[in-house]
């Protein structure tokens, strides 16, 4: 939408005004300004979203940004500084969640939204710009847990879990990575063994989200016919979910270990629609296309922060923002980030149109969250000694992307992806 449009729903916020500034300057009945050096222009691009990405979105798309948006604003930002310090979850925040429909979100029936993947990749911008542990507690919950059970598992199993979860009444979790390392889930030492009507699961995984909340944990085990899913439920016998402690990423998240001692599973918790890898990677696929677009939500906060301070801090008798060193540093932030929302937007229409290839969301992967850390360290370092302080956000998101920027799959590990899609040859 260009700088004709006045319609407040395409996103000029506060420029508004400027937009229609600009559009009687166009139309000539404004005479032309003359701009001085060193003089504020006004603008029309909104410094969050400098190529007006939220013009190419549907309404629907721009009433779900807009109310998860405020839900950010009213809710997350109030307390997550605080749950952050003190290494704390903020449960409370978990009904508010379920109400706006933001578990399952792009899952048809079973109390669930039913919305594109569009909105789904709105719902993580937004949640992320308010902390990873949040947007990483619904990815979770919707994409590792969710999706599997509706995808692969059996009509009794989606009418038992998926209204449950959709509703908050009940918070899955996702065993793939193990203690020895996660990067290679065909060397899984995870092992279930059929006896009689039931499967006897024994192993071990690391670095879970919600393991210890749980109350269903998608499971992944080596069986004689191959990799297998499994609903494990938190009160069977020999199973142990103990969280994980002294993190310096991540703070405002519940990470676990699973431990299975002989946990015995009836054949009705096993996933039936699915065998090999193929489960758990398409379900990798869905969390990674999320956070593709979650970590922009993180380097936009960053953004704003650096902005901001840098027009309140006076050096040498002028505000930071008129010396050119720190313009070219925002204006790099915000190229890097406009590129991010670009490929997240067109990845998000590739979705929805059937045709997103796991390579493609590699690479977005890839790019972004490389992207996102980046900012937020030039953020940090642009706030000076302030940068490190827990009263603004940068240090904290610059901590968080280290977990994100590693989880669902390394740096190295979507290179190589999209090396193989390149080259046709596995390097692994």
């Amino acid at each position: 939408m260009g700088p004709e449009s006045t319609d407040p729903r395409q996103g000029f916020g506060p420029h508004r005004l400027q937009a229609l500034l600009r559009f009687r300057y166009h139309q000539g009945s404004l005479s032309a300004p003359e701009f001085r050096p060193g003089e504020i222009i006004l603008s029309a691009i909104d410094p969050m979203d400098f190529y007006d990405v939220r013009g190419q979105l549907s309404e629907e798309e721009q009433m779900v940004q807009d109310s998860v948006a405020r839900f950010t604003d009213e809710k997350v930002l109030p307390v997550i500084r605080e749950a952050f310090e003190e290494h704390r979850f903020p449960a409370e925040l978990v009904p508010e969640i379920a109400a706006l429909g933001l578990f399952g979100s792009s899952i048809d029936g079973y109390d669930c939204a039913g919305l594109n993947a569009v909105c789904y990749g709105l719902i993580c911008q937004e949640l992320e710009r308010g902390d990873s542990g949040i947007r990483s507690f619904v990815s979770v919950q919707s994409s590792l847990c969710m999706y599997p059970i509706h995808a692969f598992g059996s009509e009794a199993q989606k009418d038992r879990w998926l209204p449950a979860m959709a509703r908050g009444e009940a918070i899955g979790c996702f065993g793939l990575t193990e203690p020895h390392g996660g990067s290679d889930p065909s060397n899984m030492k995870t092992h279930a063994k059929k006896d009689g009507g039931d499967w006897i699961i024994n192993g071990a995984k690391m670095w879970i989200t919600n393991g210890s909340i749980a109350d269903v944990a998608v499971v992944w085990a080596q069986t004689d016919d191959g990799m297998r899913g499994f609903l494990v439920e938190k009160d069977m016998p020999g199973f142990d979910a103990p969280e994980i402690h002294r993190k310096f990423s991540l703070r405002a998240s519940i990470t676990s270990s699973l431990f299975f001692d002989n946990v015995r599973v009836p054949e009705a918790n096993m996933l039936p629609g699915v065998r090999g890898l193929k489960g758990p990677l398409s379900c990798l696929t869905q969390a990674r296309y999320g956070i593709t677009w979650g970590v922009i939500g993180a380097a936009q906060a960053c953004l704003k922060e650096a902005l901001d301070y840098s027009a309140d801090r006076e050096l040498f008798g002028r505000p930071n923002t008129h010396n050119q060193t720190i313009q070219r540093r925002l204006a790099d932030m915000s190229r890097r980030i406009t590129s991010a929302q670009l490929l997240s937007l067109h990845l998000g229409r590739l979705k929805d149109a059937g045709t997103m290839q796991p390579g493609q969301v590699s690479m977005a992967k890839w790019n972004n969250v490389r992207m996102a850390l980046d900012v937020a360290r030039d953020a940090r370092d642009v706030l000076g000694g302030s940068g490190i302080s827990a009263e603004y956000c940068p240090i904290r998101h610059m901590l968080n992307l280290e977990s994100v920027i590693t989880y669902e799959g390394t740096e190295t590990i979507h290179e190589l992806v999209v090396g193989k899609e390149l080259t046709g040859v596995n390097a692994f």
